[in-house]
């Protein structure tokens, strides 16, 4: 943590996310020393307004490229677990391969657990009722029917505003407070979920976007968000004993996530994630900053 608080670090989070090297969504992280010797590496993720606690996706991520680069030896068996340090406490990712091609990620989270349910808040879109949940970071749920919205590309704009409005109402509350370190307290984001029933086996099936930091998006279904999601509907019976929940982004990309465990955190009743989802390549890069440049540190517009 004390990284986060470094300015040449946070210069360099600037730099990457910013334009013109980066963008008002961009997302990232720093891999670093692990803790100790029980995970293979760390990771400090970062944004374009700061840093995060945890990130699902970039776990997948990480796991890949760990396996794909040689840093992490495949195991015969198919299964490989990579060990991360982040910022919230260590999560697994547990690659599978088949014929030295990799199929899929599972990662195995934190904790995860409802903080409040059904808090009220007054909205420009009116009086709405939000969950609190920690999931390695801590979001504002909100049903997107309660304010007559789809989750679909065509309400983008008007999902970012009321899932920004929505985070901001809450992040400086005691609504917000983590129980155990205050490092981890603040509203992370604010998950505006549609519910789309049951899948054919009967598994509970929901579409969400996740708007964190101050207006970003998550393209992904949002890995540390559907571990808050999957807190929130086990509590509430939904997400029953071997079932799972079939969760997809505003983009149609999909995370399936199961309860893997339960153990009591706090006085709460806490469930142990394990999300299943897949990342790819998509290049390496080099940057570049020109001394001349007068916009070489980057820039945002949003």
């Amino acid at each position: 943590m004390f990284a986060i608080s470094d300015p040449h670090v946070d210069g360099l989070r600037k730099l990457l996310c910013f334009e013109p090297r980066g963008h008002a969504d961009m997302y990232g992280g720093f891999l670093t020393e692990p803790d100790d010797e029980g995970a293979h590496l760390g990771v400090l993720f970062w944004h374009k307004d700061g840093f995060s606690t945890a990130c699902g996706h970039g776990t997948i991520a990480l796991g890949v490229w760990a396996v794909q680069s040689g840093l992490v030896e495949p195991d015969p068996s198919g299964v490989t677990d990579v060990r991360i340090d982040v910022p919230s406490g260590r999560v697994t990712a547990r690659v599978h391969a088949a014929g030295g091609q990799i199929t899929g990620v599972d990662f195995v989270s934190v904790p995860s657990y409802r903080l409040h349910e059904q808090v009220g808040i007054s909205t420009s879109r009116g009086e709405l009722a939000v969950d609190i949940s920690f999931g390695g970071a801590t979001y504002a749920h909100l049903d997107a029917s309660s304010i007559g919205l789809g989750v679909v590309p065509e309400n983008y704009t008007e999902l970012i505003a009321i899932g920004r409005e929505i985070k901001w109402l809450l992040n400086d509350t005691p609504y917000s407070a983590h129980p155990l370190d205050d490092r981890l307290s603040g509203i992370y984001g604010t998950i505006l979920f549609e519910d789309l029933g049951v899948d054919d086996a009967g598994n509970p099936h929901q579409r969400n976007v996740t708007v964190f930091a101050d207006g970003e998006v998550d393209r992904s279904p949002c890995g540390s968000g559907t571990c808050s999601r999957v807190a929130v509907l086990a509590s509430d019976g939904v997400l029953q004993p071997g079932r799972r929940l079939v969760h997809d982004s505003i983009v149609g990309t999909r995370f399936v996530a199961r309860v893997a465990g339960e153990q009591t955190v706090a006085g709460r009743r806490a469930f142990l994630p394990e999300v299943t989802g897949m990342a790819f390549r998509t290049g390496r890069h080099t940057f570049e900053i020109d001394s001349e440049d007068s916009l070489g540190e980057g820039f945002v517009l949003r």
